[in-house]
Parts: C-alpha cells; sequence; structure tokens
C-alpha cells in the first residue's frame, strides 16, 4: 500500500538504484557520524590532525570530550606514532581520496581505536573493524547525507527534511553557479548544530540514483589527464592507485594569485581549510598547504575539453 496516496502531481523521477555504501548507517551529516562514534566508543580524548575543517571540533566540544592536535608532513601523513592510552583514539583524514595506504599502516598500529574521515574519499574502502565516516555532498550534487561504519549502534529514530536545502542545487542547474551560491553558502551553515538524525527521504533517493561507475572512471580519467599535462610544473606529486578515486587534483603552486585567477575564469577552486591559519604559525607545513594547494576540479561532470581549459589558465600563467 502506497502511503504517499496514488495520482496527483508528479515527483521528481530519479533513477531507482542502490546506495554504494549500501551496508552503511545513512545519518544526516559527516560531523554527525563522528559524534555518533564518540557516543558509542565514549572516547576521553582523540588526536586529530591541524589540518582539518574546524567542523570536526562541532561534536567534540558539544560532548565535552577532550582533543590534541598533530602535524602532517608534506606527503599529508602523521609526523609521529602516538601512544595511545585508554579512553584515547587517533582520527586521520583520507586526504582527497588519496591516501587509502597510509589508512591501511595506521590500521595497523591503532586498530579498533583508529577514526577513519572519508568525507573526502567517497570510494574508498571501508577497513572491518575500523570506524569509517562518508559525507555524500563533497563528491555528488545533494544537499547532505553521510554513511557511517561501525560495529556499535545508536537509536536513531528521528529522520531529516531537506528539501529546504536544494535551493542551490537547484540554481546552478536553472540561472548557473553564482547565482547559487548565497544558497549554498545558507546551507553550510544551516548544517551547524544539526542533531544526529537519519538521512532523508530526498537525499536517500537522490543517492539511490547515481552511475557510481560512471562517475568513478570519469574523476580517474579526468586525474590521469591533468596529471600527464600538469605534473612537470607542479611541486606535489602524487600517484593515484588504481582502486583510489581522487576528489580533485592537487597542484602546490607558489604563485599565490594563480587561485585568483582561476576563480576570474569561472573555474572554481575551494580553500581547505582556512580555519587552520588561526591555529598555526604562517610557515607551518598546514598554514602553506592552506595558501599554496589549489585543489583543481575533475568530477564526473566534465570530460576533457574542461581539464583543457583548466590546463590553458595555468599554462598562461607560467607564462607571463
Amino acid at each position: 500500500m502506497n502511503e504517499e496516496g496514488i495520482g496527483g502531481y508528479f515527483d521528481l523521477e530519479l533513477f531507482k538504484g542502490e546506495h554504494y555504501h549500501k551496508d552503511a548507517i545513512r545519518l544526516n551529516t559527516a560531523r554527525n557520524c563522528f559524534e555518533y562514534i564518540l557516543r558509542v566508543r565514549k572516547y576521553k580524548k582523540v588526536y586529530i590532525p591541524y589540518y582539518t575543517c574546524d567542523v570536526l571540533l562541532e561534536p567534540l566540544l558539544k560532548l565535552e570530550v577532550s582533543f590534541e592536535f598533530y602535524h602532517i608532513n608534506e606527503q599529508l601523513e602523521p609526523i609521529k606514532d602516538i601512544e595511545l592510552k585508554a579512553g584515547e583514539a587517533f582520527l586521520y583524514t583520507n586526504y582527497f581520496g588519496l591516501k587509502q595506504n597510509t589508512v591501511k599502516r595506521l590500521s595497523s598500529i591503532y586498530n579498533e581505536r583508529l577514526i577513519i574521515d572519508n568525507a573526502q574519499a567517497f570510494y574508498a574502502k571501508p577497513i572491518n573493524g575500523i570506524d569509517t565516516f562518508y559525507s555524500a555532498r563533497k563528491f555528488f550534487g545533494v544537499p547532505d547525507g553521510a554513511y557511517l561504519y561501525t560495529n556499535k549502534t545508536l537509536d536513531i529514530t528521528d529522520q531529516d527534511v531537506s528539501y529546504h536545502r536544494m535551493n542551490h542545487l537547484i540554481k546552478r542547474i536553472d540561472v548557473g553557479a553564482e547565482e547559487g551560491y548565497k544558497d549554498f553558502q545558507n546551507n553550510e551553515i544551516s548544517l551547524i548544530g544539526q542533531p544526529i538524525r537519519k538521512m532523508s527521504k530526498l537525499t536517500e533517493a537522490l543517492l539511490s540514483s547515481i552511475d557510481y561507475s560512471k562517475a568513478k572512471e570519469q574523476r580517474q580519467s579526468n586525474y590521469m589527464f591533468l596529471n600527464q599535462k600538469l605534473s612537470g610544473g607542479n611541486n606535489f606529486q602524487f600517484s593515484l592507485d588504481k582502486n583510489e578515486v581522487p576528489m580533485s587534483y592537487l597542484y602546490y603552486s607558489e604563485d599565490l594569485a594563480l587561485k585568483s585567477r582561476l576563480i576570474d575564469n569561472k573555474i572554481y577552486v575551494p580553500t581547505y581549510w582556512p580555519n587552520v591559519l588561526n591555529w598555526l604559525k604562517p610557515r607551518s607545513i598546514e598554514s602553506e598547504l592552506v595558501n599554496k594547494l589549489i585543489c583543481l576540479p575533475l568530477d564526473q561532470r566534465y570530460d576533457k575539453n574542461e581539464m583543457e581549459k583548466i590546463i590553458n589558465i595555468i599554462n598562461l600563467a607560467h607564462n607571463e
């Protein structure tokens, strides 16, 4: 029996497929996945990287869990191993979907007390016994939504509602990215302080309609194309394993005006994460990454034509 009723006006006609993370717990935000872990594990202290988004602090502060920052090196890996005491955990970010080998190494060190933030690594497979969470909107056009792998459960009954968070997605289709950018910012703000809820029906439907294989192949293809053309002038070198799916192409440049030039040419590149500049001195590795690392878009919406445009703008800047 269809509880929604039969007939009347049409809704969005979306392909009814499967979630990529079909065995995961489906929640509303990645930060709430982290809160979920903190609640079920009852950690007293968590080590987190300086190079991270400040939203990770939200659940730690909310639950009054102690935390300590650690540094990473130029390869986006912890500079040293930490000996955990009872009630402590170590959180590592799978940066830009490129650090799965590091995730595996750390899992052998910290075992079940490792927490993996895969917000930037949607396609990375979870490791059995390791608490791992993902953010859907970093890779796909959805208003919210996150996935969590853990062997402990909370009783979550409330389900989120997301229709009011769709403006930026709809406006981008109808009138362009710039017209919807303010709505995008408002959506990000609206996710602050949200309680842990189940993923909304709307986000469930959207995430069940995606061709994940095609998106994966296009991201990998675009990465390889950019790397072939740009690696010679790139001060950041990462090899892409065959099973890794990147969020962005990492281009490290001493030209501090290059990011602005790309944006002026409607190549929208984000800055990860400006909050780090408030935590560390200017010459730290993490601060240098904030200022000089350019995360070039390579997602499934684009092919070689858009990649060529990015390459041409960078090459033109280098030749001036």
